[in-house]
């Protein structure tokens, strides 16, 4: 049987960062399958899932942990769960001018509808033409079994007119 571990990684970045966390994993053989990483204001953050044999779970999280210290800081929750069901799932493309609560905003009315943000990727940029901040997100969302997609396009839309973004949903 296998079991999930998702770790959270954040400390100075620096090269061989990701290695030594590698190493770790496939010397008590676990096996690196999802992961979210980037370096954030001088700071390597990082979320990744690995999976390895339930009996060798608890020797694989001591190793992960004795990679700790002054400038490195990691969290370990265990899963035995087996993979989830399938769900609806769409994606979100937001873009407009920068200002402060875009993502409050947005994930309110999101949870309002019973809307899981699976995943969230944003970024500040400068416009290609005027160069003033704009504010891109990029998500995925998972849907409950009885929300109209109709429903939650119209919540949307309405957010984007209120917020100024262009907002669009994709379902894929």
């Amino acid at each position: 049987m296998q079991t999930h571990l998702v770790l959270t990684v954040i400390g100075r970045d620096r090269p061989g960062l990701v290695s030594a966390i590698s190493e770790t994993i496939a010397a008590e053989g676990g096996n690196w399958l999802d992961t979210r990483m980037a370096s954030l204001a001088g700071q390597f953050a990082g979320m990744l899932l690995v999976a390895v044999a339930s009996e060798k779970a608890d020797a694989l999280a001591a190793a992960l942990r004795r990679l700790e210290g002054e400038d490195l800081r990691l969290v370990i929750a265990r899963s035995d769960a087996g993979a989830p069901a399938a769900a609806r799932t769409v994606g979100l493309d937001l873009v407009g001018h920068d200002r402060p609560g875009i993502v409050r905003d947005l994930s309110r009315v999101l949870a309002a509808q019973k809307v899981s943000i699976t995943e969230l990727e944003t970024e500040r940029t400068s416009g290609s033409f005027s160069g003033e901040p704009m504010f891109r997100a990029r998500a995925r969302l998972t849907l409950p079994d009885d929300l109209d997609i109709m429903k939650l396009r119209q919540s949307i839309e309405a957010l984007a007119n209120e917020m100024m973004v262009d907002l669009s949903l994709d379902e894929k």
